[in-house]
């Protein structure tokens, strides 16, 4: 600024042309604080993802406050709706969700939708394996599928709520290997235990769950791991997919973040870029792999295009299984 001359004016003008530059470079939409709607009980898959995101907002000092608010029920869609409703044009809030909340909004033929929210982030991503007991005469993929073409209803799916990630995936995979969805065998269960032995038991013939789940089972050589639901092998993993072995099913219990209603493009691209660079984090990046969680970040129209295609898939499938409520 050495050619502002020093004159009275001059010495008026500069500390008033500095002040003016300093506020037309900050950032208008800085997001000092956050509320982040949990649409689940505390301790699940969801209130974990929440908490732990708003740890690595704090700890990175990329968000100064955070508050985590529990709103659990119907397969998210209490909290949605709460959020739907009590969040419109709020650029300081956040709501967690996944491919559980998609399927509970087609089952219960919810009110709300995720149409009524903003996408702003996947974050993460637990792919499903397939598991037999290790006495179990199925050897292979191949195995499987040759005994559910031939008699669908002698095979046994285990695997956790009705029109939950491990229902569709069957569903997926009856429409893949051309078995009617209707016939499929499908049998829920409420938690993991009651899962494993059920599978360890042979009441079930084959049980499906996210990888951790199994992870004790399959390592003492209990349980057979038949496949996974990814795209490519998962990083330490020696288990084919099922992809691979010609069964062209690829899904992952996901979840991520939503903003409000009527946020503008501004308050859209705030939220993403503090997502963005919490995933980014060195925390971020240590929960993922203390919690076993695959990294699967896609933003903003990337995202949304996912969630679209995605619900119709959805949709799609939960009709052919007979469980959309009348």
């Amino acid at each position: 600024m050495d050619h502002i001359k020093r004159t009275s004016l001059g010495r008026w003008l500069l500390p008033a042309v500095t002040a003016i530059s300093l506020l037309a470079s900050a950032p208008a939409l800085a997001v000092d604080s956050l509320k982040i709607l949990v649409p689940a009980n505390p301790g699940g898959g969801w209130d974990q993802t929440g908490r732990a995101l708003g740890q690595a907002m704090q700890t990175g000092e990329i968000v100064k406050k955070v508050q985590i608010d529990n709103k659990g029920g119907a397969a998210g869609t209490i909290g949605l709706a709460q959020f739907v409703n009590s969040s419109k044009g709020k650029g300081d809030a956040l709501l967690v969700g996944g491919s559980v909340m998609v399927g509970g909004i087609a089952l219960n033929k919810s009110p709300v939708s995720l149409s009524q929210v903003t996408p702003i982030a996947r974050l993460t991503g637990e792919y499903d394996v397939l598991v037999v007991p290790a006495n179990s005469p199925i050897k292979s993929v191949k195995d499987l599928v040759a005994k559910f073409k031939a008699d669908p209803g002698s095979v046994s799916w285990g695997g956790g709520s009705a029109g939950g990630t491990d229902h569709i995936i069957v569903g997926m995979i009856a429409q893949a290997t051309g078995v009617d969805v209707s016939k499929i065998n499908y049998i829920p269960f409420a938690g993991g235990g009651e899962a494993q032995a059920a599978i360890l038991g042979g009441h079930v013939t084959v049980g499906l769950s996210g990888y951790n789940e199994f992870e004790g089972q399959i390592k003492t050589g209990k349980m057979r791991p038949l496949a996974v639901t990814s795209d490519k092998r998962l990083p330490g993993l020696d288990i084919p997919t099922l992809k691979e072995q010609g069964v062209d099913v690829v899904l992952a219990n996901w979840r991520g973040v939503f903003g409000a209603p009527g946020i503008s493009d501004a308050q859209k691209k705030e939220l993403i870029a503090v997502v963005e660079k919490t995933a980014k984090s060195k925390t971020w990046q240590e929960t993922l792999a203390k919690n076993g969680w695959a990294d699967s970040y896609l933003a903003g129209d990337a995202f949304k295009d996912y969630l679209d295609k995605e619900i119709k898939e959805t949709e799609k499938i939960i009709a052919g299984l007979g469980l959309v409520k009348k």
